[in-house]
């Protein structure tokens, strides 16, 4: 089958975009009036599963039901994929008494799906089935059967799956969401099982992560002299300086922009010291705070470095807006 440029019509093509948005819409508004009691079977059935959801689907069922997986096990429920051709050859044993199947399949008669039934069934595992054949054979043999019919694809020759596995796939996420809710499934929950996103990195990295410690922080005492002040600032590299009594609780702190002022008011600085010169009771924050906290604490007093301290006030450790940007939390 050849192209031929000549004969695309970009308007058609942007017609029919519009029309598939249409039939998909309204495919997946469709099941909100199907939704009963058997959704809030399913969701039961799932939440008393001792083991894993396994899901199952062939075809373009199957690619839906890889997704569904991915997102049940992202949030709270235990979940994974066996293909149903595999499963008849050995996978199927990975399948316990212990798990939940959902299986898939459109017409709910996929030969490789129907075949382990029977397997399934002497074995007592509950089986959710989402298909849009009521009477089909996955439908007669379902512990409960979720409703999944469109009243015609997107594809207009009615033949590629398409509304159809956008019903699969939106069914799937309505009882992720059920289910998380059921959970109490919270956001550092779902921070837990994305480490390496930008929500696991906001709701796990912790002031204590990615703040500068011990020599790194730099500190004066308020009868410091405003050169060394200055000497210290430049050598640590914050941008700031805590000033601390005796017994390291913070004082004050001394910034780039305090010494900008200060230049600009004409202020004599040369016989100044740090106690003359700092701002006192600077905005602080616990060494076991969450990173994004700092960055709420920074965009709200506009500042660019935030002092740490512990329980008795005294200081521990420092951060700027560049550590918290390495650490990509801002």
């Amino acid at each position: 089958m050849t192209f031929d440029a000549l004969s695309f019509d970009p308007l058609q093509a942007q017609a029919l975009a519009r029309k598939t948005f249409e039939i998909e819409a309204a495919a997946v508004l469709g099941l909100a009036s199907r939704v009963g009691p058997e959704f809030s079977e399913a969701v039961q059935i799932m939440l008393a599963c001792r083991g894993r959801v396994v899901v199952m689907g062939m075809g373009k069922s199957g690619h839906i039901g890889r997704k569904i997986a991915a997102t049940l096990a992202s949030t709270g429920t235990p979940a994974m994929f066996v293909h149903p051709a595999e499963a008849s050859h050995g996978d199927l044993g990975m399948v316990t008494d212990a798990d939940v199947v959902l299986a898939i399949s459109n017409s709910g008669e996929s030969a490789e799906l129907t075949s382990i039934l029977p397997v399934l069934s002497r074995q007592g595992v509950p089986l959710v089935a989402i298909t849009g054949g009521a009477n089909s054979s996955l439908a007669r043999q379902a512990s409960v059967t979720l409703d999944s019919s469109v009243a015609k694809e997107a594809c207009p020759l009615n033949l590629a799956p398409t509304a159809s596995t956008t019903a699969q796939l939106a069914l799937g996420d309505a009882l992720a969401v059920a289910l998380l809710d059921a959970r109490g499934f919270k956001e550092e929950d779902f921070a837990r099982s994305h480490p390496g996103g930008a929500l696991g990195r906001k709701l796990l990295t912790h002031v204590s992560d990615v703040m500068r410690s011990g020599d790194q922080v730099p500190r004066v005492t308020p009868g410091t002299g405003f050169t060394d002040l200055m000497r210290e600032m430049s050598s640590k590299g914050l941008g700031a300086s805590a000033v601390v009594d005796e017994n390291r609780r913070v004082l004050g702190i001394f910034t780039d922009g305090d010494l900008r002022r200060l230049v600009e008011k004409g202020v004599d600085l040369r016989t100044a010291t740090a106690g003359e010169v700092m701002h006192a009771n600077p905005r602080t924050l616990r060494a076991d705070a969450l990173a994004v906290d700092a960055v709420e604490l920074m965009e709200q007093h506009s500042i660019t470095s935030v002092l740490i301290v512990d329980d008795e006030g005294a200081l521990c450790g420092a951060l700027n807006t560049n550590d918290l940007m390495r650490a990509k939390v801002i």
